[in-house]
């Protein structure tokens, strides 16, 4: 035998039934707080955060920023160069 029972309800009709709590000022209360949480970690990643976090707390920050640059573009530089000279041999 077989015994198909169709409810239509809604979700909130449902808890009701079974006596379950109303989750929904929970759940709103923490989405503001999650939302909250979030706005400030992104706020961190600003270019104006980023600049504050480098230059701002520690001279080494400065420092390393520059080191971090000049390795970029000697990188850069030397990948040119490598490129000049396999263009320069594809030629002859």
């Amino acid at each position: 035998m077989k015994v198909t029972i169709e409810i239509d309800c809604t979700p909130l009709e449902a808890r009701q039934y079974f006596g379950l709590p109303d989750v929904q000022p929970m759940q709103t209360a923490m989405l503001a707080e999650m939302e909250k949480r979030m706005t400030a970690e992104a706020a961190k990643l600003s270019p104006e955060g980023l600049m504050n976090a480098w230059f701002l707390n520690s001279a080494q920050g400065a420092d390393w920023f520059r080191d971090m640059l000049r390795g970029f573009f000697a990188k850069a530089d030397s990948s040119d160069v490598l490129a000049d000279k396999q263009a320069g041999q594809k030629r002859d």
